[in-house]
């Protein structure tokens, strides 16, 4: 009995999720994320300003201190919300949002 519901089990992930649809979507949303971050970092003296309005909390010096790059822009929101990463990741996520092609 176990061993046929393991192979159901296993045959329905098989069919759920093809391993080439996941990668296509995760490379797909990852370019978008990095062309995103490419104006972010290219126009970062106006970006910066955006960044200050949406998080009031991050000081001259963190905003400085992150320059446009986005890893340090999610530890800083952590620090100065007491967010968890998910938290931080959605919320940067949103903001880049205005930035997608």
């Amino acid at each position: 009995m176990r061993k046929t519901t393991l192979v159901i089990v296993t045959a329905a992930f098989a069919i759920a999720a093809p391993p080439g649809v996941a990668q296509v979507q995760g490379t797909t949303i990852k370019s978008e994320t990095a062309e995103a971050w490419a104006k972010i970092q290219g126009a970062w003296t106006q970006s910066k300003g955006a960044v200050k309005e949406q998080w009031g909390k991050l000081t001259d010096n963190d905003v400085q201190e992150i320059n446009g790059r986005r890893e340090i822009l999610v530890g800083k929101l952590q620090t100065r919300y007491g967010m968890s990463h998910d938290d931080a990741e959605r919320q940067v996520g949103g903001f880049e949002g205005k930035y997608r092609p």
